[in-house]
């Protein structure tokens, strides 16, 4: 094989191998019937005509996609919290962090769902200035940093330097470039990023990629940030609902095999013996004989028995998709004590929260990158709403209030526990304290 700078790297090949079917089931039934053979085979001896009927009547399911929508949005119901408060010369990321008028919040809340969806994406944090000028030639201009995103089909491939950081990336790009006063043609072109330059790369009449383009910037990285599902390496990740996503393509399939066979159970199909060649009209007000005394006439139809099993193997793959999904949110916990369960370092976490954590601190590193474009040291924390997994079993809520009356946890702990868990109202500060019921 032929290797050039659009050429994906071994490890970025390996990881890429779900992929196609990831953004088939995020694109739905279109996008899987789209993909036609890849995802939903013929039947044995079925012709071509036949199986792109069954295809083009093929509906999914889709509780991938719908999981994943569902999933994301938990940590965006509130804002992030961002402390210290971003500084007035990054003031303008926050409500507009890449100049499509995307807030803070907003762009984080997409690049989330790739990371549930693919388990990886990115986000390369550039500058619309050349960064040599004055910071009052910027603000005339309007020059300033700003985020683009990178699904995890643009990363092609990097190196690590010694110090464990990027010293070369490589992203695939499409861009459009107008054409007279209407007209528009889609380029693609691969970005080539080392410590402090850029280079494009495009295709010749030869289809060779060739330069196009280069330049150096000011900062002394690569302003690139990976932002992970599950992290398997450094840039590496994986789906936390990749085993829901293989669930979701057999539905697929299980489901359109189950449609099929009802159509044909529907028909019945005339069965006659003794009439020779002679021909049956069938309809209202219409009779048929036969001189034959074995004459038979009969409709045959399917028992249902392959039908009723196919419906309850296809009711038991939807409680299997159901749990694979929930499984984002189940603690591990065990058998917890109360010191256990209030802990605020407990590792006994959700999946989906433990991804949140790992966000987080590649969402840091964007606004500080950006920070680094204007020379500011600023160095943010940035925390997401992640209440929202309280445990498998909220059965813990007796040991906290016995933890209580020992003394073991403060009032005010109980409280902020009840609400957590939407016992009490958050503006019930002031109500008395719960009381632990007396045993027999």
């Amino acid at each position: 094989m032929t290797n050039t700078v659009a050429t994906q790297s071994t490890a970025v090949g390996k990881a890429a191998v779900p992929w196609p079917m990831l953004s088939a089931l995020m694109g739905g039934t279109a996008a899987m019937r789209k993909a036609g053979k890849l995802f939903l085979q013929p039947w044995p001896k079925e012709d071509e005509d036949a199986y792109k009927a069954r295809l083009q009547t093929s509906v999914l399911h889709n509780v991938f996609l719908k999981t994943v929508r569902v999933m994301a949005a938990k940590p965006f119901v509130q804002d992030a919290v961002i402390t210290p408060p971003i500084p007035a010369e990054l003031a303008e990321i926050e409500e507009d962090c890449d100049r499509q008028n995307s807030s803070l919040n907003e762009f984080f809340a997409d690049r989330f769902i790739e990371c549930l969806a693919f388990g990886l994406t990115g986000v390369l944090v550039d500058y619309s200035g050349n960064g040599g000028r004055t910071v009052e030639d910027d603000k005339k201009t309007g020059a300033r940093p700003y985020f683009c995103a990178y699904p995890c089909q643009s990363i092609l491939g990097w190196r690590v330097g010694d110090d464990g950081k990027l010293s070369q990336l490589r992203l695939l790009e499409n861009i459009t470039e107008h054409i007279g006063e209407f007209g528009e043609k889609e380029i693609q072109q691969v970005r080539v990023l080392q410590v402090g330059t850029w280079a494009i790369y495009r295709k010749n009449d030869k289809d060779e990629w060739v330069l196009h383009g280069d330049g150096a910037t000011s900062l002394d990285c690569i302003p690139f940030v990976f932002f992970y599902g599950v992290k398997n390496g450094f840039g590496l990740g994986e789906s936390p609902l990749l085993d829901l996503a293989y669930q979701n393509v057999e539905h697929w399939q299980s489901s359109s095999d189950q449609q099929s066979i009802l159509h044909v159970a529907r028909v019945p199909i005339l069965f006659a013996r003794g009439f020779g060649d002679s021909s049956i009209i069938i309809g209202a007000g219409m009779a048929t004989k036969s001189d034959d005394e074995h004459a038979e006439l009969k409709w045959v139809e399917h028992s249902g028995a392959a039908i009723a099993a196919g419906s309850e193997s296809i009711a038991a793959l939807e409680q299997r998709m159901k749990e694979s999904g929930a499984e984002l949110l189940v603690k591990r916990a065990g058998n917890t004590t109360a010191t256990q369960v209030l802990s605020e370092n407990e590792a006994n976490r959700s999946t989906l929260e433990n991804t949140i954590d790992e966000f987080e601190s590649s969402a840091e590193q964007c606004v500080q990158l950006a920070a680094k474009w204007v020379g500011s040291s600023y160095v943010p924390e940035i925390e997401f709403f992640k209440d929202f997994a309280i445990g498998a079993n909220d059965s813990d809520m007796a040991t906290i209030l016995e933890a209580k009356k020992e003394g073991v946890i403060a009032p005010d702990r109980v409280k902020k526990e009840m609400i957590r868990r939407n016992m009490i109202a958050p503006d019930s500060a002031n109500d008395a304290m719960p009381t632990v019921p007396k045993s027999d």
